[in-house]
């Protein structure tokens, strides 16, 4: 059974920096692409960051030079880097993984077969 456990969430303030991680079990990392995604009260999810098994990464435009995707297969776990957080990076963000190879960065959440519970991101002004 796969689980993905997201934490280092928490509230700062603008400018700050969190740093995201997602522990995987019964699943691999590196093996196939796994991304996080946000999604704010009354918003749609947004896709935010993603990385491929070769290591490749994407980014949302919102998000590109202020986070950083990242994993460390010898933990099992991917982070997520957040640096000169601003209001609007207010949300619950969730880890996710798909199950065979995909367009990683296509930000289609149904390309995802396993998500994690999120955990909360609040920034203050």
């Amino acid at each position: 059974q796969v689980q993905l456990v997201e934490s280092g969430g928490g509230s700062v303030q603008s400018g700050g920096s969190l740093r995201l991680s997602c522990l995987a079990s019964g699943y691999t990392t590196g093996s196939f692409c796994m991304g996080w995604f946000r999604q704010a009260p009354g918003k749609e999810r947004e896709g935010v960051a993603a990385i491929d098994s070769d290591g490749s990464t994407s980014y949302a435009d919102s998000v590109k030079g202020r986070f950083t995707i990242s994993q460390d297969n010898a933990k099992n776990t991917v982070y997520l880097q957040m640096s000169s957080l601003k209001p609007e990076d207010t949300a619950m963000y969730y880890c996710a993984a798909a199950g065979a190879e995909v367009f990683c960065g296509s930000w289609y959440g149904g390309a995802y077969n396993y998500w994690g519970q999120g955990t909360q991101v609040t920034v203050s002004s």
